[in-house]
């Protein structure tokens, strides 16, 4: 079972269109509500990969209501902590050659007492747990160090955690030892205070944030494939893709394929990059299912392609 934590969550309403034009009037071409947050994109991708998954979030108001139906319906144990604050609603435009157009609402601001109530949820579903996957931004209201009490109490539960967030909320956590961190290619020049323009470049960040904690590293860039960065030693991988529909969600597909085949190895990488690969030809924010998978596509090697340069270096 993958036990999600996700601070922030939210409906995620998208809207497919024939083109973006300020000031005018649009028509959408296609409509669709999800439930949305990081770790709820990754409970969804573990459930449609037909594995148990409960998933752990503050709620609140009518908005919240409808994320844990919708979670239901998806055969998701929602474990919603009540809330004052009404659950945030973000908007995903997407154009017909996949250029995304993002607004994302900031969200409810949690008081201690609600913070508390989420740590106390986790701790009591962590036994049952294989993974912990802690996702996302955090909600006003929580400090920076929130992921570094959960990891710490998580561990303490004798659990595994993968954290999925940036910023300080990331460098903050690392001290804590989380089993596996899952930046992009721009959070992990942020982590580490430098642009990344090869490879190479993020192989050296991954070894940095793993000396200051990070057990694992499993770092998404972009196009350009994932790598994964271990004990064992490090591994790349690549898919093709033959159109890209939509990207959201693309990267909690990817840390659900990865927890679910293990965590840990060239194997699990391998599915982390076919999950990620399914999803980006998918509508809006919809997960793939083992028949979207294309596992023999991927490559995957210990030979790291140092010089190859990555295609959206960060900034």
């Amino acid at each position: 079972m993958i036990l999600t934590v996700t601070p922030n969550p939210s409906l995620d309403r998208t809207y497919e269109l024939p083109g973006l034009t300020r000031g005018t009037v649009l028509r959408a071409t296609a409509d669709r509500v999800d439930p949305g947050g990081k770790g709820v994109n990754v409970s969804r991708a573990v459930a449609a990969a037909g594995h148990r998954t409960v998933a752990v979030a503050p709620m609140g108001g009518p908005e919240g209501a409808l994320l844990a139906r919708l979670l239901g319906d998806l055969g998701i144990e929602a474990v919603g902590v009540p809330i004052t604050g009404n659950t945030r609603i973000n908007v995903t435009l997407v154009e017909p050659d996949g250029t995304l157009t993002k607004v994302n609402a900031a969200g409810p601001e949690l008081s201690p007492a609600e913070a508390e109530d989420v740590l106390e949820a986790v701790r009591v579903h962590a036994p049952a747990a294989d993974w912990i996957a802690c996702c996302g931004s955090l909600p006003r209201g929580l400090p920076p160090r929130w992921y570094a009490e959960l990891v710490k109490r998580s561990h303490r539960a004798g659990a595994r955690i993968a954290l999925d967030t940036s910023g300080a909320a990331l460098t903050a956590a690392l001290d804590r030892g989380p089993d596996v961190i899952k930046p992009n290619a721009q959070e992990l020049a942020e982590a580490v205070g430098r642009p990344l323009a090869t490879v190479g470049d993020a192989l050296k960040a991954a070894e940095e944030l793993r000396e200051r904690g990070a057990r694992s590293v499993l770092a998404s860039l972009g196009a350009d494939g994932q790598l994964l960065v271990e004990a064992s030693g490090a591994y790349f991988a690549t898919a093709p893709v033959a159109a890209v529909r939509s990207n959201v969600g693309a990267g909690d597909a990817s840390l659900a394929g990865f927890l679910a085949a293990g965590g840990q190895g060239p194997e699990a990488l391998t599915s982390a990059v076919a999950h990620g690969a399914a999803a980006v030809q998918l509508a809006g924010s919809l997960m793939p299912t083992p028949a979207d998978l294309d596992l023999p596509s991927v490559v995957t090697t210990s030979d790291v392609p140092l010089d190859r340069a990555l295609t959206e270096p960060a900034p």
